[in-house]
């Protein structure tokens, strides 16, 4: 039983991650993006190229990385996104997908179907050894912490910053934050960058811990829409929360039968519906 409790948080600061980036850009704009599994498997494979390109190791590789992703993640909102938000969920909505099958298709053009993976130097093959009969893998531990830091770190940037209350400020009344003069197309694209900056990362580590192939964003954007519904969205603690009970589900199912994991995941994504539809922790509050 601790076994499976230690394997399943590590497998939810995975989905934390994943699902940050989704719950910032929520919780800021009212942007559900359905392009987020695609933008992560993206920055993945963009890191294998990198890697490839210039012979680094992915940890230099990362110094890259998170400057680009949060311009990338920028530029698309300012020029691309911002013109989709209003009461309408649909035209963004519409949007981010036609950007999810751009992405998949361009890259199985440039890399082909086959998966790929970013060598960790034996980062993956390490273990801490906690007793006689548990370890926990040291990469696995490395995400956890990330994704601790990263949800800490985002819950400070709107409690305790002027860019956090102009956040909070954009996404209670525009129009208002308008009024005492704050330009909220900037807002929602230094917005979109920072969860860019958690995409990224995300990206980085699936790329280390497994392989990758174009095909597997939606399955991505899975994890880390069930990750923000469970644990309410717009909540940064709560996406922490729904990606640790999403992993120690997932964990529990894999050891009744390696076939179930998924599944129950996904049962307990339609429980938490059926019993608290707003979600565990619904929206983060200054």
């Amino acid at each position: 039983m601790i076994e499976i409790i230690v394997q399943g948080l590590l497998l939810g600061g995975l989905y934390c991650l994943f699902a940050l980036g989704l719950s910032l850009m929520f919780g800021v704009m009212r942007l559900t993006n359905t392009a987020q599994g695609d933008f992560i498997i993206l920055t993945a494979f963009g890191a294998i190229a990198a890697t490839s390109a210039l012979a680094w190791s992915p940890f230099s590789v990362t110094l890259l990385m998170l400057p680009l992703s949060f311009a990338f993640g920028y530029a698309v909102q300012r020029w691309v996104l911002n013109g989709t938000l209003g009461k309408d969920p649909l035209p963004s909505l519409v949007v981010t997908f036609g950007l999810s099958i751009v992405i998949q298709n361009a890259l199985l053009e440039m890399f082909s179907a086959d998966p790929r993976s970013l060598d960790s130097g034996g980062l993956n093959l390490q273990s801490l050894q906690l007793g006689e009969s548990l370890s926990i893998g040291t990469l696995p531990l490395l995400i956890f912490a990330v994704a601790v830091a990263s949800t800490l770190g985002l819950q400070q940037l709107f409690q305790r910053t002027s860019l956090g209350r102009a956040f909070r400020a954009v996404s209670d009344d525009r129009e208002i934050a308008e009024l005492m003069g704050l330009d909220s197309r900037k807002v929602y694209a230094l917005a979109t960058g920072i969860a860019f900056l958690v995409i990224a990362m995300a990206g980085l580590f699936q790329a280390l811990r497994t392989t990758v192939s174009p095909a597997d964003g939606p399955l991505l954007l899975l994890f880390a829409f069930e990750a923000v519904i469970i644990g309410g969205m717009g909540s940064f603690w709560g996406t922490f929360v729904g990606a640790m009970v999403l992993g120690l589900t997932q964990q529990i199912g894999f050891r009744i039968d390696p076939g179930w994991g998924i599944w129950f995941g996904h049962l307990m994504f339609l429980a938490v519906l059926l019993v608290r539809p707003q979600g565990l922790f619904p929206k983060t509050r200054g």
